[in-house]
């Protein structure tokens, strides 16, 4: 089951949101924070003993826009987002980004987590990509779970990007 608009305001499960027009029928848009260019290779192995998480630099935002030339990019969504123990969230990206080139890349939100969450943005267009701040870059869809999961998330990202 999707939850409604109603579910995730009334329980908290988003806050942040620039305006109301980000909920749709089947989920939340999420909107662009800030965008970072990579600086080195990260290293991910089986149990995080080495991980290591690329460094990045802030791509600065001139004239509320921010250039981005074909490349990989972090980006941190202005949403927090709370996920409750008996839901998941998933977030795809909006057709308008699918139509200039670009794509949005994110994880599983599991049960438990909270935070202001960061995903990538792919810009494959050779001409490179212009967005504008607060841009709704991708739909988050939460979804209820039969039953509350037995744990929840307790990684090093809960809670990131106060």
């Amino acid at each position: 089951m999707i939850l409604p608009k109603e579910m995730l305001v009334k329980g908290n499960l988003v806050s942040d949101f620039i305006a109301e027009s980000q909920f749709q029928p089947a989920g939340v848009d999420v909107t662009l924070k800030e965008a970072y260019s990579f600086r080195n290779a990260g290293k991910i192995d089986f149990d995080n003993k080495e991980r290591k998480i690329s460094d990045v630099e802030p791509v600065q935002f001139v004239n509320e826009e921010v250039k981005l030339a074909q490349g990989s990019y972090k980006v941190i969504f202005n949403e927090y987002v709370r996920i409750p123990q008996d839901a998941a969230a998933f977030c795809f990206p909006r057709s308008s980004l699918l139509r200039s080139g670009i794509t949005l890349s994110c994880a599983v939100w599991d049960p438990g987590y909270e935070g202001r969450s960061e995903a990538l943005l792919i810009v494959s267009n050779p001409h490179g990509a212009v967005l504008k701040r607060n841009a709704k870059i991708g739909q988050m869809v939460f979804i209820k779970l039969l039953e509350k999961t037995a744990f929840s998330y307790s990684g090093v990202y809960k809670g990131e990007n106060k």
